[in-house]
Formats: C-alpha cells, structure tokens, sequence
C-alpha cells in the first residue's frame, strides 16, 4: 500500500537566495477568511478580544508574525497564524484557506527591485510602508504583497500557483543580480 505523506507547495524548490535577495517558504498556520455581513466594528471587536488583531482598514494588515490579520478586499480579510475563535461566526463568514494558499517571503537589500518588475504597484518603502497590504498581481497571478519589515515582504498565491510564482521571482531575481554585478 502506498504511504502518502503531506507536501508543501514549495517544498522542492525553497530555499533561494540570488544576489542581495532571499526567498523562503513560510508556513503561516491557519488561514481563516472573514467576510464581514454585519457591522465592521463588531468584528473588529470580537476579532481584538478574542486574538490581540482588529479588522485591517483597506490596505493595511496588523499584528505581528504569529497572529496577523490582513486585508483582502471590501469586508473582507484574512486571519493569519491562528484558529479563529467561535465568536466571529455572529458577525462574519469564517471559512478555512489553510490548504488554499502558498505563502513566501521575498526580502533582502533588491528585494523591492526584484518586485518591481513583476508588480504593478509602487512598493517602494516611501510609499507602501510596513504594514501596508495590496491585493495585486505578480506576473499573471492574482496575489496579496504585504510589507512585514523594511526589506521584507509576505506574498500570497493560490496553491496551485506556488510553483510559477518561485519561477517568476527567481527570474526577477536573476536580472536584478546581474544589472548590480
């Protein structure tokens, strides 16, 4: 009989490091949506009392790298590194995403260099600071880029696009490496 055992999405291909740049799979735990259909202030509440995190304003996330809430688009957000507590189910939709999505983080001194050729937003740290958060493309791919530290940045994708979204980034890599070399 054969023995299935669980992969990640990017288990074969991270760690990367290219140039001033690293890439690394992250393994954030519970990914809960919340879909707001009541008041925001009650969710934010119930969020707040029950995980330290309130409901982010529009393109913003907050909490820290073991409990994070980040926007994902109007009433909606994701809870990050925790279960959500049964409370939430009164003002919002929870459903689980945990095996949905594929989290990295890109960071390192070309990180926002490597970025700019795949985005088409302004990430640079004048402009989207940390904490910011944008629902955006990377290449093809519909993501979520949040900024989590002054060099660093959480990108999101669907699971099944773990695999082209390290092709994709190592390439922006490359090119940056070589423009500096």
């Amino acid at each position: 009989m054969a023995e299935l055992k669980a992969r990640t999405a990017c288990e074969d291909a991270l760690p990367c490091e290219i140039g001033a740049t690293q890439l690394v799979e992250l393994d954030l735990g519970p990914i809960t949506s919340v879909m707001v259909w009541g008041s925001e202030q009650d969710v934010s509440a119930a969020m707040k009392t029950a995980h330290g995190v309130s409901f982010p304003k529009p393109n913003r996330s907050n909490g820290t790298d073991a409990t994070r809430c980040v926007w994902f688009g109007r009433n909606q957000a994701v809870l990050i590194g925790v279960a959500p507590d049964a409370s939430l189910g009164e003002h919002a939709a929870v459903v689980d995403q945990s095996d949905a999505w594929s989290a990295v983080s890109l960071s390192g001194g070309t990180a926002e260099d490597a970025l700019a050729r795949l985005v088409p937003v302004d990430l640079r740290r004048a402009q989207f600071k940390r904490g910011h958060t944008v629902r955006t493309q990377v290449g093809h791919m519909m993501t979520s880029v949040t900024r989590t530290g002054p060099d660093s940045f959480m990108i999101l994708v669907f699971r099944s696009m773990a695999v082209t979204l390290i092709h994709e980034l190592k390439q922006a890599m490359q090119s940056v490496a070589a423009r500096r070399a």
